[in-house]
């Protein structure tokens, strides 16, 4: 079956591993990009990926409130695993938006708290498809991850043709721990994402996307 001008056979690839899915893909030499929020367990596709493609962009739209912790996480990756980091910041810092609306974040499904979620990850995002322009996106989301994500695919075609795969979409914690440690990659264990609140609610990327 042919999908967005590749031979690629959705049903057959969907049952494949992780690095079946990744190698595929990849062998397309069609433009692609890796996202990443640097929260836990990322290190583990962004490993795998580059181990394929290893000047692949990984693209981080860093909001300006990730902890201490992520800050320090992204850098370490960065180093350990020579990344091709593109970050994608809001087109107003934090410190602006707190000068104008208070420290205090807008309350939860709230028309305030959308604008926000547009501004520090929604507008970056989609700033980062304009100018990276990719055919295939790679993303650590996981089944577990929220009610959502438990009915996608791992390689799925959007209505715009992008090409969104998510080869870890079956992986439990303990496979992710377990592939960190036998690769001696670092983790993140203070996250924190302002646009969701609790870590199962979407934020509206993937609702989007």
């Amino acid at each position: 079956m042919t999908e967005h001008g590749l031979n690629l056979d959705l049903n057959a690839l969907n049952q494949q591993e992780s690095d079946v899915i990744i190698k595929t893909l990849l062998a397309t030499d069609k433009k692609a990009i890796i996202t990443t929020n640097f929260r836990p367990f990322e290190a583990v596709l962004i490993h795998q990926v580059v181990q394929v493609r290893p000047d692949i962009p990984v693209v981080w739209m860093d909001s300006g409130y990730a902890t201490k912790e992520t800050y320090e996480f992204a850098d370490k990756l960065t180093k350990q695993l020579n990344l091709n980091l593109k970050i994608y910041h809001p087109k107003i810092s934090r410190a602006h938006f707190e000068a104008i609306n208070g420290s205090e974040l807008p309350i939860i499904d709230t028309p305030e708290h959308d604008v926000f979620t547009n501004l520090v990850k929604l507008e970056p995002f989609e700033r980062a498809l304009a100018t990276e322009k990719p055919e295939i996106w790679f993303t650590a989301l996981r089944k577990q991850d929220s009610a959502l994500r438990a009915e996608m695919d791992k390689v799925s075609i959007n209505s715009d043709g992008l090409i969104k795969a998510a080869p870890l979409l079956d992986w439990n914690n303990k496979q992710m721990w377990q592939y960190e440690l036998d690769h001696d990659l670092p983790d993140n264990d203070n996250y924190y994402d302002p646009t969701k609140g609790d870590a199962h609610r979407e934020c509206g990327l993937h609702l989007k996307h």
